[in-house]
């Protein structure tokens, strides 16, 4: 595997944990302060309401396709976004979701649409969600989150300490919270996409984080006279090469797809993009400094000391039976 970091070269990251958790804090205050004074900006399944989407036989200007539908009820106050940067392609997204009026929405449509681009033009899916279905989907992404980072804290706590999955938790909160924030910034909508992005962004975050716990868990078994800082320093140096490589290899892939992936994936690929960022960082600066929050030895001797024993009882026992 290429190396960014030699063999034997320690990075003090302990050290930099108060100004990691500073420009952490500031991001989340940020991020969260602007989505509550703004309000989150949901996209149709969440908030209920229908996507319509055009195509023009020739490039149409987004202001005289607003033009020729701002006057009807149903397009009063619609968004208009063209796909893909194609001024031929558009996606109206209306708050209008009452079934029985999906027919009569196209209908409409048409009739504006005829009047202005004389029917150079095709309807090519119209999709409806009604309100209750929105806040179904909402809840349901809620609870998968809040789910998914349980199961981590279970997870972690069985096979390592409470302190590494208080630690890992801690690392996963961060992440979804600077997500969070920067979509509401940069104005992305919260959609179904966007919803599965942080989950994925949660799997992402645990496994670069559980590599490190692995190496830093490692350290302290090889050689008792570490203390917990270097133990720290040196688990988190020794697999920063793989951990750029992971990070470096998967941002490659999510910016093609932010760039080349049209309107429909922008979301999601700029909350992956985000995230995947936000995840390396805290792996790195949060999740293992985090673990000299609590004293004592980060592998308590005894429990080592017990399993030798065990080990050498079985051992015994079985030569006993032979």
């Amino acid at each position: 595997m290429v190396q960014f970091i030699k063999p034997g070269i320690l990075i003090d990251f302990v050290s930099k944990f108060k100004i990691a958790i500073s420009l952490s804090l500031i991001l989340i205050l940020i991020g969260v302060g602007h989505l509550i004074w703004k309000g989150p900006k949901l996209g149709i399944e969440f908030k209920g309401g229908t996507s319509i989407q055009v195509e023009f036989d020739k490039p149409v200007n987004v202001s005289a396709l607003r033009d020729a539908i701002k006057n009807s009820k149903f397009f009063a106050d619609s968004r208009i976004q063209n796909i893909g940067g194609s001024n031929k392609r558009y996606i109206i997204y209306t708050k209008v979701s009452t079934s029985s009026t999906t027919t009569s929405i196209e209908s409409k449509l048409k009739e504006l649409l005829d009047k202005q681009f004389k029917g150079g033009y095709k309807i090519l899916e119209v999709d409806m969600v009604g309100p209750k279905v929105g806040k179904e989907f909402r809840d349901k992404g809620i609870i998968a989150i809040v789910l998914s980072l349980i199961a981590i804290l279970i997870y972690i706590s069985l096979r390592f300490q409470y302190r590494f999955a208080i630690g890992a938790i801690l690392a996963l909160v961060h992440d979804v919270l600077i997500t969070v924030g920067f979509l509401s910034i940069f104005g992305y909508e919260f959609t179904l996409d966007v919803v599965a992005a942080i989950l994925t962004i949660v799997g992402y975050s645990v496994n670069d984080t559980i590599v490190i716990f692995d190496r830093i868990r490692e350290k302290v078994k090889t050689n008792r006279k570490l203390s917990n800082t270097e133990a720290i320093n040196m688990g988190v140096s020794e697999t920063l090469s793989r951990t750029i490589l992971t990070a470096g290899t998967t941002l490659f892939v999510v910016l093609s797809l932010y760039l080349f992936g049209g309107h429909a994936l922008k979301g999601m690929s700029f909350a992956l993009l985000v995230g995947i960022i936000s995840g390396t960082y805290s792996s790195i600066f949060i999740a293992s400094p985090t673990l000299l929050m609590f004293k004592g030895e980060l592998i308590p001797q005894k429990k080592e000391v017990d399993s030798t024993e065990k080990f050498k009882q079985k051992f015994e026992f079985d030569n006993m039976k032979m």
